[in-house]
């Protein structure tokens, strides 16, 4: 199966539906890879078609170490997607990026392990080398940013996402190494969906939510979840008006 979709969403911690949706249909996709986190809801913002998907599923019961990011990515593909905006909660490391900052991250580091990483990884596939130099699409980065400005929506431009393990929390030294290496905000989603995307030559983009200072930044003493979540609806609010900008544009 496949259509005309117009922009694919993948919605992080905070974000499981897509406001505004009309004439949405929920499809079942299964692939050579497994099932996706949750069933693709596809419908219509004015007269662009979106395919929305809820990375750890509409109930958030899905781990970051057990998302199955070959079928999500690979499923929205199969069904037409060739721009997909990745929404990312994310932990902030670099001074500018506290909590409810949004940011449209240009590098990525990856420390997760054991994921399955690549398409090629099945009997039969060709084996693709592709160039990963910089893993985010400049053109969606760019319409993401000014579709942004568009909505009078503050973002930052750039900055290195440091994709960890999970599902715990980082330690102080570890992201005292990441700030070393480079890092500018610390996930858990962010890797290797980007990579899968790349393989199959989608459009990718992140905005990444900030909803907590990550251990050791900041002012904070400890990270508190209910402060995460408050931060995170904060910031998930201002989410809409981009993507309809975006899409508008």
């Amino acid at each position: 199966m496949s259509e005309r979709i117009d922009l694919a969403v993948i919605g992080g911690t905070g974000l499981y539906r897509f406001p505004g949706l009309e004439q949405a249909e929920k499809h079942v996709v299964d692939t050579r890879f497994g099932a996706p986190s949750d069933r693709i809801v596809i419908g219509n913002v004015g007269k662009k078609r979106i395919a929305f998907l809820a990375r750890h599923g509409e109930g958030h019961t899905v781990a970051p170490h057990r998302v199955n990011y070959r079928a999500n990515v690979w499923a929205l593909h199969h069904l037409g997607a060739r721009r997909v905006v990745a929404v990312n909660a994310v932990g902030g490391i670099r001074e500018d990026m506290g909590p409810r900052v949004i940011a449209v991250p240009d590098q990525i580091i990856d420390y997760t392990y054991g994921r399955a990483s690549s398409f090629c990884d099945v009997d039969g596939a060709e084996v693709r080398h592709v160039d990963f130099s910089h893993p985010y699409g400049a053109g969606l980065r760019a319409e993401l940013l000014t579709a942004a400005r568009t909505a009078g929506v503050a973002v930052v431009d750039g900055g290195c996402y440091g994709a960890t393990q999970g599902p715990r929390l980082e330690t102080v030294a570890e992201i005292a190494r990441m700030r070393r290496d480079g890092c500018d905000l610390v996930g858990m989603t962010g890797m290797p969906e980007a990579a899968l995307a790349r393989e199959l030559d989608l459009d990718y983009a992140c905005l990444a939510l900030v909803a907590n200072w990550a251990a050791g930044c900041g002012d904070q003493l400890e990270i508190s979840l209910p402060e995460i979540f408050a931060n995170l609806e904060a910031a998930t609010a201002q989410v809409p008006a981009i993507l309809t900008a975006l899409l508008a544009g």
